[in-house]
């Protein structure tokens, strides 16, 4: 399917049109950073309520859209969301993040996990984003989103976030057929869920395979990259059309094997200079990023300085301009609007330095 001047530049863009700029937008750019959530979080404490109920869900999704304009406008939701419709129950408990308690350690317990079905379990999602589909219209892409294998078997092994992930390589290097049982579960329940984003109005989806960076690239090969493309596969059988984004933290090790994954596009950490990660990714491959969501704290001049300086390394094709990482938390909303100021005007920008 090629696009069309209706369709928005983001959607353009990750199916391969060049356009006059990279289409922007920010990872977690809905978010602790922007004074009218935090004033929502205050009358509604649990995250869940934020993002299950449809109303409030909706309600920060479009806030840094008023606010910013972006190019792209991603629901908010959990990577853990779709956890309990597999029999996997978990809360998110303020300063503390994700419990899953008990945590998934036998083959009894994987055992006896569901299949996935999103209508049933996960009827709010088809109200987000089909409401933010009609809400932003063609002036933005509406992404989805899911975790991956590996960082949700992470997360319902270890029972919480985890600095070493002890449990899950322990049972991936002495229990390694339970692993895997595990991590082919969850990497059709996945592709279930974003087959499901997609029909209910997203356009694009991306997958968070946040800790597979805390793997050795051998690990990766056998933990982490085959049920990326198990997901991947099953997506792309049903939605060719929808371009996929993969997204780790931490990824210089294994940049190359990101490309293996079978997604369209490889959204790239600051831990790589954008040129390299373009040398190493190959001509074919497109790529987001990769800005460092701390540069956000520096001066304007300095964060148009280093926006300039990602655009020139990413060059004109395939560039989905983005952080390295979701914007933190403290950042100032001024610099963040001169951070999406400074990207929409890149073209002229370029031409003024050149």
């Amino acid at each position: 399917m090629t696009g069309t001047a209706q369709e928005p530049t983001l959607l353009r863009v990750a199916r391969g049109e060049v356009l006059d700029r990279p289409p922007v937008w920010m990872m977690r750019q809905a978010g602790r950073y922007m004074k009218v959530y935090r004033e929502l979080r205050e009358k509604y404490p649990s995250f869940r309520e934020r993002s299950e109920n449809p109303d409030l869900a909706i309600e920060i999704s479009l806030q840094p859209w008023r606010a910013f304009k972006p190019d792209g406008v991603i629901m908010f939701s959990d990577i853990l969301t779709p956890l309990p419709g597999l029999g996997i129950p978990f809360d998110i408990v303020e300063s503390k993040g994700p419990v899953i308690d008990p945590p998934i350690r036998s083959q009894d317990q994987v055992d006896k996990l569901t299949p996935l079905d999103p209508e049933a379990s996960l009827p709010f999602i088809k109200t987000i984003l089909q409401t933010l589909r009609s809400e932003v219209g063609n002036e933005a892409t509406v992404l989805g989103f899911a975790g991956a294998p590996w960082t949700l078997a992470a997360y319902a092994i270890e029972g919480k976030s985890s600095k070493n992930y002890a449990n899950i390589k322990s049972m991936a290097f002495s229990e390694p057929k339970i692993l895997h049982q595990l991590l082919s579960k969850l990497a059709d329940a996945i592709a279930t869920y974003l087959c499901y984003q997609i029909d209910c109005g997203a356009q694009i989806v991306q997958l968070f395979d946040s800790w597979a960076g805390q793997l050795s690239p051998q690990d990766y090969e056998t933990l982490a990259l085959p049920y990326q493309q198990q997901v991947f596969r099953q997506v792309k059988a049903k939605h060719p059309e929808a371009p996929l984004i993969l997204y780790i933290s931490g990824s210089a090790g294994v940049l190359e094997r990101m490309g293996q994954s079978g997604a369209d596009i490889v959204s790239v950490d600051w831990t790589v200079d954008m040129a390299e990660a373009r040398q190493r990714l190959g001509p074919d491959m497109k790529v987001q990023g990769n800005m460092d969501p701390g540069v956000l704290f520096g001066s304007q001049d300095f964060i148009r300085d280093r926006i300039l300086d990602t655009v020139r390394k990413a060059g004109p094709k395939g560039h989905i301009f983005n952080l390295g990482h979701g914007v933190l938390p403290g950042t100032p909303e001024e610099n963040v609007a001169c951070f999406f100021e400074t990207a929409k005007q890149i073209d002229r920008l370029l031409a003024a330095s050149a």
